[in-house]
């Protein structure tokens, strides 16, 4: 078998048989792609491809006159032909009929163009890119989820891993003295803190409106029994208060942990559910406003207070952070009634003004941002239904759907507490008028802010509407007919709700047909267009706003009754539960607007 069919047969360009051999700078002929170089032929760089081997002339010459192939179906190379270094193994090109191969040169692969190698390389380039970012995402998740600390409250948090629905949040400002400097803020030992600043803040089902409200530290409650997880995975229960004490001592008295201030406020609203809550401490004031660059301030008159907060400010806007900031939000002493009230309004200026920042200057720097991300994620205690650094960006996705103006912050309504001297009130207690309703706005998500037009106009319409259900005349209790369900939380609401309707409001011809067959979110009244009249009479004495009365279409019979259905807004029987349409005037503010502290 001669080279070139040898060359053929394992599907190798004969020419490409020849290569260059870099010790001796000559091309040789290789036979085998898998073998060494040859030592038996060579030729300097730059000669000619050397023909058919001797012996094999007179056959070669005999296949070009004839046209006739070799046994691979390839005609013999010439002479002439030039050579190309290293080998590359080939496909048998087919023929033009019956895959056979066809006589003649054959084509070449053309080779890669270099456009093509740079998007090769490019594309290397991005992947390796991608992997590293990826590396990195990675490594920043172990990072901030190292610096997280996360504390087990048991059912106390009602939120779990789910950002659907209202959101409830309490954040906790912890006024633990531990961190450098802390200690000048009063008693060193205090080594785990009391609930000082504290903020239910509550974000709307359709992420349109938010509110903060303050709940004072030193506002009279009562606490209630906490189960408290300890250290061994077991569960101790701390006892409640039993009397009215200051709210401040639901965390950090008698081993109460962050869950206890949580149980505290949903007792303190009248059952409002807290999804999660957030504690900080004083180094957490310190390191969140340097990382936003200063929290940007104002004062309408100046502060001086070298005794405590050491804060000394001239009136006018200000830009504070780290040590400033902290006597900004500690500061009570060198304002006018020295109040814990009036250092609030304070603390939620600060909190405003620094919402605007986040969202105005900090997310498109992506310095700003890993910094603040970095100091809150070691500032920040919370549950563990938010308690990674993917379950906290979620959330402040969630948070992050509000518009500015639609976030307001106010004090919860509070009093002077009666039961002490005027001269030495030091504590507070909730306004009986005002604060039921604002709990109530927060229960049923109602805005305390001015939303779009067009939804408040279609709200104002829909009121509109409802409310002429409520306008007519009243029948008489004794002709009330009426089946109550339980499709509350409350157990045998029912039958409280039927003693309360015969023994007291004279409602004698109803009926406990005792649970719903599910849970109801809002209580009804299903009537027929001629009870409409007893509809009305039974709003009256229960307190039903005019959404839950659901008239039918067909008049009953005469001794057929209507279906009350008592829904998750039950509170007991007698307790109105219609909620309020608008908010009191609290004094709430809104986060876009700069207030000046007074």
């Amino acid at each position: 078998m001669d080279a070139h069919s040898r060359g053929q047969a394992d599907e190798i360009d004969p020419a490409d048989q020849w290569v260059l051999n870099p010790q001796t700078g000559n091309y040789e002929l290789r036979l085998n792609h898998s073998a060494g170089q040859s030592t038996q032929q060579s030729r300097p760089r730059g000669a000619t491809t050397p023909g058919p081997r001797t012996g094999e002339g007179s056959r070669a010459a005999e296949r070009s006159r004839t046209g006739e192939t070799s046994r691979t179906g390839e005609r013999s190379r010439t002479s002439t032909e030039a050579p190309v270094p290293g080998q590359r193994r080939r496909r048998a090109p087919e023929g033009p009929a019956g895959g056979q191969p066809s006589a003649g040169r054959r084509k070449r692969k053309p080779q890669k163009s270099r456009k093509k190698k740079v998007l090769l390389w490019t594309g290397g380039t991005m992947a390796v890119v991608l992997v590293a970012g990826a590396a990195g995402a990675y490594a920043l998740y172990n990072k901030f989820n190292g610096n997280l600390n996360t504390i087990d409250v048991g059912d106390a948090a009602s939120g779990g891993e789910t950002m659907e629905g209202p959101l409830n949040i309490l954040i906790i400002g912890n006024d633990v003295r531990t961190g450098e400097g802390n200690t000048t803020y009063g008693n060193k030992d205090n080594v785990t803190g009391h609930a000082d600043t504290t903020f239910l803040f509550h974000v709307s089902e359709d992420r349109t409106n938010a509110t903060a409200i303050s709940i004072p530290r030193d506002l009279k409650t009562e606490i209630p029994d906490c189960p408290t997880k300890q250290p061994d995975g077991s569960t101790k229960v701390i006892p409640g208060s039993g009397t009215k004490t200051r709210f401040n001592e639901s965390f950090g008295v008698n081993g109460r942990d962050p869950g206890c201030t949580m149980r505290t406020v949903k007792a303190l609203t009248g059952g409002i559910e807290i999804n999660h809550f957030m504690m900080v401490d004083f180094n957490a004031v310190k390191t969140l406003s340097a990382a936003v660059g200063g929290v940007k301030v104002c004062l309408t008159k100046p502060i001086h207070d070298k005794d405590y907060s050491k804060l000394s400010l001239p009136a006018g806007e200000h830009k504070v952070q780290g040590e400033q900031a902290l006597a900004f939000l500690r500061n009570r002493h060198g304002l006018g009634n020295e109040s814990d009230l009036d250092r609030i309004k304070m603390q939620q200026q600060f909190l405003a003004s620094m919402i605007r920042q986040l969202k105005e200057e900090t997310l498109d720097s992506p310095t700003k941002l890993y910094s603040v991300a970095d100091a809150a994620t070691k500032a920040l205690t919370v549950d563990q239904g938010i308690g990674t650094a993917i379950k906290l960006t979620t959330l402040a996705k969630e948070l992050g759907k509000v518009d500015l103006k639609n976030i307001s912050f106010m004090t919860v309504p509070v009093r002077d507490n009666p039961d002490e001297p005027p001269t030495k009130r030091a504590t507070v207690v909730l306004n009986p008028e005002l604060a039921p309703q604002i709990f109530d706005m927060v229960r049923n998500d109602v805005s305390f802010t001015e939303v779009k037009k067009k939804e408040k106009d279609a709200k104002d319409a829909k009121a509109q509407a409802e409310a002429k259900l409520l306008q007519g005349t009243r029948a008489k209790a004794a002709e009330v007919r009426v089946d109550v369900y339980n499709g509350s939380n409350i157990q045998f609401a029912a039958q409280y709700t039927i003693n309360w309707l015969q023994n007291e409001q004279g409602v004698s011809r109803s009926t406990n047909k005792a649970n719903a067959p599910e849970k109801a979110a809002k209580t009804t009244l299903t009537y027929a267009p001629n009870q409409a009249d007893q509809a009305r009479k039974l709003a009256d004495m229960m307190g039903l706003p005019a959404t839950a009365l659901k008239p039918g279409t067909t008049d009953a019979g005469e001794r057929e009754p209507m279906t009350l259905v008592l829904g998750s807004d039950f509170k007991g029987a007698g307790v109105p539960i219609t909620g309020p349409v608008k908010a009191p005037d609290v004094g709430q503010v809104e986060a876009d607007k700069k207030v000046c502290a007074q």
